[in-house]
């Protein structure tokens, strides 16, 4: 599938984060180095997250000088502007090198979204165990600047898109956080218990509308920064030539459709792109992916105050997914400034999530993250300015 919808990518041709084991191979052959070089040269950029080539003192000064005498850089992004919640959360402010921004954030402890999926990361969020909980976190990864799919609840998409990421940085988005934290991924002899940090891209942009970029970042994450791709979930808005592409991958995170309502008719009000691809249509994709016995697909549904949050809309949901590997991550809907939705009242969110499980399906709801620096789902706006924190809604049942 073609990228669409966006405008040209500039690209820094020297910017070296970003590139591939061959690419660097043909850097190093510009200055008459050894294949090995290109081999410590992707260790230190991927493994070691070097900031500069100062720090890259596998290569000797001399060829260093004669990389930056040539232009050559790291190119990580760059945090230019951190907000930190009262729960924790950060919120980054990212800036590229053309100047354009995106947002990442850091949520230490997770929000929840991985229970119930079979995965490793899920049992640590299922049991809790005290000894989890330090340096387990989740990062919020962009992927675009800005949104072309024009979701009617969320803040991105007042913003337009403005382009695609490249892999550099989308992968890097995630190397940077990493080094503010100074995360130890346990990659290599002699480093220690791993922290444990997940990854979700799930922040500005749509990533199967990146196609190509998204995937070139994840085998970097996971071939070069060792970062497992079971600790990785993509969420979708249902770009059906992407999850049939997907489908077909040796190396994918896992996959989250953000379906958000139980009928066509409520979603094409509220998500405009199911006029191109019907839910029937995409439930029909998700079911073509080869899972194995203990992967879930997830489903994501935003409540909306209500417009999806009534009983009739929860046995919807329960007849689409029935007989599917799926569970359902409930999302009580993140207010914003112009977006004309309500928060679903706490009793009757509660009252769709214990529908839901008594119906079969496994559901969970997100602990809201960030909420009073923007950075929860669906607030990602390139925030350069102070505002008021939104109302808070919760919910009583999380399980």
């Amino acid at each position: 599938m073609a990228d669409s919808n966006t405008n040209s990518v500039p690209v820094t041709s020297l910017a070296l984060f970003g590139a591939t084991l061959d690419d660097l191979r043909q850097v190093m052959a510009t200055f008459g180095q050894p294949k090995f070089r290109a081999r410590q040269l992707a260790d230190a950029l991927y493994r070691q997250r070097a900031n500069s080539l100062d720090e890259i003192t596998t290569l000797s000064a001399e060829l260093r000088g004669q990389m930056a005498e040539a232009g050559y850089v790291v190119g990580l992004p760059e945090l230019a502007q951190t907000a930190k919640s009262v729960d924790g959360t950060e919120r980054y402010l990212v800036r590229l090198a053309d100047g354009e921004t995106v947002e990442t954030v850091w949520m230490p402890g997770g929000d929840g979204g991985e229970r119930g999926d079979g995965t490793e990361a899920a049992h640590e969020e299922e049991t809790e165990d005290p000894a989890t909980l330090y340096k387990r976190a989740t990062i919020c990864v962009s992927s675009q600047v800005g949104c072309a799919v024009n979701c009617q609840f969320c803040l991105t998409a007042k913003l337009g898109i403005r382009r695609n990421l490249t892999p550099g940085e989308i992968a890097g988005q995630v190397a940077a956080v990493l080094n503010r934290h100074r995360v130890n991924i346990g990659t290599g002899k002699g480093q220690g218990n791993p922290d444990r940090i997940n990854l979700v891209f799930m922040g500005m942009g749509e990533p199967f509308l990146n196609y190509d970029s998204f995937m070139a970042a994840v085998k970097i994450l996971v071939n070069e920064m060792g970062i497992p791709s079971s600790r990785m979930t993509v969420s979708t808005s249902g770009i059906l030539p992407g999850i049939e592409r997907y489908a077909t991958e040796p190396i994918r995170p896992k996959l989250a459709l953000s379906l958000n309502a139980s009928n066509d008719t409520v979603r094409g009000e509220i998500m405009p792109i199911t006029r191109k691809w019907n839910i029937g249509a995409l439930l029909d994709a998700v079911k073509a992916i080869p899972l194995s016995k203990r992967e879930y697909v997830t489903f994501e549904y935003v409540l909306l105050g209500g417009v999806n949050d009534q009983p009739q809309h929860a046995a919807e949901v329960l007849a689409l997914l029935k007989g599917m590997q799926a569970k359902v991550n409930l999302i009580v809907w993140n207010p914003g400034p112009g977006v004309p939705y309500e928060q679903p009242t706490p009793e009757s969110a509660d009252r769709f999530h214990k529908l839901l499980i008594a119906g079969g399906v496994p559901a969970f709801t997100r602990r809201p993250r960030g909420r009073d620096i923007y950075a929860a789902c669906g607030q990602l706006k390139r925030t350069v300015e102070a505002e008021p924190a939104p109302q808070l809604v919760t919910i009583a049942s999380m399980a």
